[in-house]
C-alpha cells in the first residue's frame, strides 16, 4: 500500500499517494507548505507557500528571487518544509539542500499561471517597503498596459527552488497522543533511504 510509511524502503510514493488524497479532500491548497529558511544573522524565517511541482528530484515552488526567502536561499541554500493536513490527521516534515529550477522549468510554470498572477509578478517588488495598496495597484496598472499587446514573459527575477530531501518524516494522528512516526533519511540524494520508526 503506497500509503503505509512503515511497508516500504522509498517515501516518494508515500508523499504522491498522501498529496492525492489531500487534492481530493481538502478545501483549500492541499499543496500548502509552511518553508523554513535561515537568515544572514542565522535566525530561522517560516512562511506559507505553495508547493508547484514534485518528483523524485525533490519539491518545488516559485518565487521572487529578490524576496526573504530567495535572498536567504541564495545565501544559504537549504531548506526545511511542513505539511500539515489537518482533516486527514497527517503530517509530513521534509529537510534538504535547495537548487533552483531550470529557466525551460521555470518558463513552463509561469506559462500556466493566470495573466493577473503574471502581471503581479513584475508589479511586486516582493518583501519591499509598500506605500500604499494604491501604490501597488498602480504598478499593477502600469504593467497591464504594457504587456496590453501580448503575453508578459517570465521576469529575470521570478524562478523557482527545488527542495532536495535528504530527509523526509511521516506522522499519523492517532489515539491519546501515540502517533505513529517514522523518517527516512540519506546522507547525499545519491545515496539510498535508512527508515526509522520513531517514538510519539
Amino acid at each position: 500500500m503506497p500509503g503505509d510509511f512503515h511497508a516500504v524502503d522509498d517515501p516518494f510514493p508515500v508523499i504522491e499517494a498522501w498529496l492525492e488524497e489531500a487534492r481530493a479532500t481538502e478545501i483549500n491548497d492541499p499543496n500548502a507548505m509552511a518553508l523554513a529558511t535561515v537568515d544572514e544573522h542565522g535566525m530561522p524565517d517560516v512562511r506559507i507557500v505553495l508547493m508547484n511541482g514534485f518528483d523524485r528530484r525533490g519539491l518545488v515552488f516559485y518565487t521572487n528571487v529578490g524576496s526573504a526567502k530567495g535572498a536567504q536561499l541564495d545565501q544559504q541554500p537549504k531548506a526545511a518544509a511542513v505539511f500539515h493536513w489537518k482533516s486527514l490527521r497527517r503530517q509530513i516534515r521534509v529537510r534538504g539542500p535547495v537548487e533552483r529550477v531550470t529557466d525551460a522549468e521555470a518558463d513552463a510554470y509561469y506559462a500556466t499561471r493566470p495573466r493577473l498572477s503574471r502581471i503581479g509578478a513584475w508589479a511586486s517588488r516582493q518583501s519591499q517597503p509598500l506605500a500604499s495598496r494604491a501604490a501597488l495597484e498602480e504598478a499593477v496598472a502600469t504593467r497591464e498596459a504594457e504587456f496590453a499587446g501580448g503575453e508578459p514573459p517570465r521576469p529575470d527575477w521570478w524562478t523557482g527552488f527545488r527542495i532536495i530531501p535528504i530527509s523526509i518524516e511521516f506522522w499519523l494522528d492517532q489515539p491519546f497522543r501515540l502517533h505513529d512516526r517514522a523518517v527516512f533519511r540519506r546522507e547525499t540524494p545519491a545515496d539510498a533511504w535508512v527508515r526509522t520508526r520513531l517514538y510519539p
